[in-house]
């Protein structure tokens, strides 16, 4: 799959557009920003992910003979344009902020600067990417969340909308926080822990639950998590569980990685039932594992229950992002210029929706941290070529509610700037880390949180504001396209 062009991927219509511009010949350079409006999950942050493979795709854009042919059989392209496809590849910049940060919305995760054509093939797979992986990011995360320290393992394969949503969305979840996947190539292919127990299909193959168990312990010594629920949890499933650990204890085994899962069922009163047969026994270390439909808002309310679950299976509801099916990126211009040209016009979309009206310009984004605490206070959104002297005040205010502003005094925070080169001049400038390293970097990235933003319900939702000197672009520009269109009625 890595290997396959994807040069393909695309909406129709970007090419028609590519078409457009190259009979009609212009030598602008334009700055588009990917972002999104809306914190998934009613959450008040999200992952950023996706970026690794946006690299791979960028730097593989081509048109092959199969594919100028195809295109060439819907009789809607030109011979002239045909063959100027034969030679394209990507030749200009793409800024993003590094896979595994927590961002917010309005912010532009990613940024092309690139000649017109370009920078218009690239929008439909880049915003494939970032949208898929971010979500499935930032919903692992939640659910990471709400385990407060268990581990969970991504089980959701046979659930995920195909292949590719199945090993990307395995990815995604591990830069979340998950601690392994049942993916067996997510984990060949990103080097990945995989793990996984058994099916009730193996306890029912065998002529009673205790074989069953017995063989699987002989096999598997260091990883025997044994499924309890095929015919009663308690009246049998513990029980026999309890015998091969037992004998597993007098044969001098290894009693380690071991313990039941429960994958139906009441698991807060079937997880403490059987902790207490368990612990009676010897066994209070096993571990117990629980699966069944779980989400973020399930495994809290287990946990408020006392559920004496410590590890978890989920499946349908992260790799699919059961009740948040889309990030909602788009992918927007906010700035052109002629080739010759030394600065950007800044350009925005109007909307009778205030979240739709587009922030102009070539931008950057800067963090702003605590500098006692180093929690996020807010981000900043300015033009590229903007600097801020951390030892003196800073003003922010919310770009929609004018009013609400806030002072912070110089020399209590620090600045970070989000957007990193990727790409330059077409060559690819950036090293993608390891998955598990882009893991590392989002726990981290979610200990600048702060736990009012973090909580499930309602959280507290973090400021990203714009800077004074691109708020009165964007006001200027406003009022310019208002009058224009009044003089136009």
């Amino acid at each position: 799959m890595r290997a396959q062009n994807l040069t393909l991927l695309t909406d129709l219509y970007e090419l028609t557009m590519m078409q457009g511009y190259y009979e009609n010949p212009s030598d602008q350079i334009v700055v588009f920003d990917a972002f999104y409006r809306k914190n998934p999950c009613g959450g008040a942050y999200a992952v950023c992910a996706g970026l690794e493979q946006v690299i791979e795709y960028v730097r593989d854009l081509h048109f092959s003979p199969d594919d100028i042919d195809y295109l060439r059989s819907l009789h809607i392209f030109n011979d002239d344009f045909l063959e100027y496809l034969r030679g394209f590849h990507f030749t200009g910049d793409i800024y993003a902020i590094p896979e595994g940060t927590v961002v917010f919305p309005r912010e532009p995760l990613l940024k092309v600067v690139a000649p017109i054509m370009e920078a218009q093939l690239v929008e439909t797979a880049i915003l494939n990417m970032i949208n898929h992986q971010s979500l499935i990011a930032t919903k692992a995360s939640r659910v990471v969340y709400a385990a407060k320290g268990d581990g969970i393992m991504e089980f959701g394969l046979r659930r995920a909308q195909g292949p590719d949503a199945g090993i990307y969305g395995a990815r995604a979840a591990m830069i979340g926080g998950c601690i392994g996947t049942s993916n067996v190539l997510t984990g060949q292919m990103f080097e990945v822990p995989v793990k996984g127990t058994h099916a009730h299909s193996w306890i029912m193959s065998f002529p009673d639950e205790y074989t069953a168990f017995k063989t699987y312990a002989k096999m598997y010594p260091e990883a025997c998590i044994l499924l309890v629920d095929t015919y009663d949890v308690l009246a049998s499933g513990v029980p026999n569980a309890i015998r091969v650990f037992k004998e597993m204890r007098a044969e001098g085994l290894p009693m380690k990685g071991y313990g039941i899962r429960i994958d139906s069922g009441d698991l807060a009163y079937l997880s403490k039932k059987a902790y207490q047969m368990l612990e009676a026994e010897g066994f209070g270390d096993a571990i117990i594992s629980a699966s069944s439909d779980l989400d973020e808002y399930l495994i809290d309310s287990l946990k408020t229950q006392g559920a004496k679950i410590n590890s978890w299976g989920v499946g349908t509801n992260l790799i699919t992002s059961g009740d948040w099916p889309a990030f909602g990126g788009v992918y927007k211009l906010a700035a052109a210029k002629d080739k010759d040209d030394a600065e950007f016009t800044p350009k925005i979309k109007l909307s009778e929706n205030s979240e739709k009206v587009t922030n102009p310009g070539n931008k950057t984004i800067y963090r702003i941290y605590d500098k006692e605490t180093g929690k996020i206070r807010a981000d900043l959104i300015c033009l590229a070529d903007e600097t801020f002297d951390e030892s003196k005040d800073m003003i922010i205010f919310d770009p929609i509610e004018t009013w609400k502003k806030t002072k912070i005094k110089g020399g209590t925070y620090t600045l970070r700037e989000l957007l990193v080169p990727i790409f330059q001049k077409g060559a690819c400038v950036y090293t993608s880390p390891s998955v598990m390293e882009i893991r590392d970097i989002c726990t981290r990235e979610k200990d600048t949180l702060w736990e009012e933003s973090k909580r499930l319900v309602n959280p507290h939702e973090v400021y990203v504001d714009l800077s004074d000197k691109l708020y009165h672009i964007k006001s200027d520009l406003l009022e310019e396209m208002s009058m224009k269109a009044l003089g136009e009625q």
